[in-house]
């Protein structure tokens, strides 16, 4: 037999075998307890959302979610430690605006490329942020505080949880769209930014909801309008920021969902993608994340895909304009 003839019988019995093997590997998946990696501290909203859908993925799959926060760099610290992870479907990350789309812009040198590394599994949740006042304001609506600051009767100074975040960049935008320039305050942390409306630091913050919703049945906050495009199913009384202004196009909102590991096999990452939205549509399950100010918002494994990377040119163009950087 010559040489290059035995060599391509070598390597398709190599195939052969091969085929079944990873068959077989990908079959007995998951073999153990998943591993879900979180950017936030212990308790915080990323978590929130895997902890509602975690009984019913347990039963789903056989093995149980197991959190590990690892907060950190804005994200990154967590996002490189899945990235670097066995390509088996047993280590996930909780994906989300703050990592997979604002913060690939903050850093010059991000963890992970998203053209490649953290494949998408799939999206769970949405949170729109809202634009929110004291209630001893006099502030009745988002015209009346536009208004004012343009008028100089309230002065142009708007809270966030930190630079790069997406209550600075709502914050931004809001400015951007008025044709001001407000002046942005930065604080460590969403409860540093709340304490500061609070206290009449600041005269708007732009948050996510729910960070506001205690305050308001308290008496001390007023929300004017949520970021997002639609009024929200859960708070119908509250105007979008396009219907109070006319502006097109205005439509921000955070997102939560799960991404893998670098190279983790397509079949792994559609299944797990489609057990997730299937869990979403319970109805028990829906209504528990709609109690925690937020949509289910389910896309399975190439949905997610496609809409993160339509996150990624639409927050490029506003971290730059913003001037935001992490380095």
């Amino acid at each position: 037999m010559n040489h290059p003839l035995r060599r391509s019988l070598l390597t398709a019995g190599a195939a052969l075998l091969a085929t079944p093997l990873l068959g077989r590997a990908q079959s007995n998946w998951p073999s153990k307890p998943i591993r879900v990696v979180s950017a936030g501290s212990p308790g915080g909203s990323s978590d929130v959302y895997v902890r509602i859908i975690e009984n019913r993925m347990r039963e789903r799959l056989g093995q149980p979610f197991v959190l590990d926060n690892k907060p950190g760099a804005g994200g990154m610290t967590a996002a490189g430690i899945v990235s670097n992870a066995p390509p088996d479907g047993h280590t996930l990350f909780i994906s989300n605006l703050a990592t997979n789309a604002i913060g690939l812009h903050l850093y010059k040198k991000p963890s992970f490329d998203p053209s490649k590394d953290l494949p998408a599994v799939a999206r769970i949740a949405t949170m729109s942020n809202a634009v929110a006042v004291r209630a001893d304001s006099g502030l009745q609506n988002l015209q009346q505080l536009i208004a004012a600051l343009k008028s100089g009767k309230a002065r142009p100074f708007y809270g966030s949880a930190g630079v790069g975040t997406s209550s600075q960049l709502t914050g931004h935008m809001l400015g951007k769209a008025m044709g001001m320039e407000l002046n942005h305050v930065p604080y460590k942390g969403t409860a540093a930014n709340l304490n500061a409306l609070l206290a009449g630091e600041i005269t708007f913050s732009a948050d996510n909801l729910p960070l506001y919703l205690p305050h308001v049945k308290a008496g001390t906050l007023k929300v004017l309008a949520v970021t997002q495009a639609k009024r929200l199913d859960t708070h119908p009384e509250l105007p979008t920021v396009m219907e109070s202004t006319g502006w097109t196009g205005f439509d921000i909102y955070s997102w939560y969902g799960l991404s893998a590991s670098t190279g983790t096999p397509p079949d792994i990452l559609e299944r797990l993608g489609n057990e997730v939205v299937a869990t979403l549509k319970e109805p028990a399950i829906a209504d528990k994340i709609r109690d925690t100010g937020a949509d289910p918002a389910g896309l399975g494994h190439l949905a997610y895909r496609d809409f993160i990377q339509q996150e990624i040119r639409k927050w490029q163009s506003i971290v730059v304009s913003s001037g935001a950087s992490a380095d």
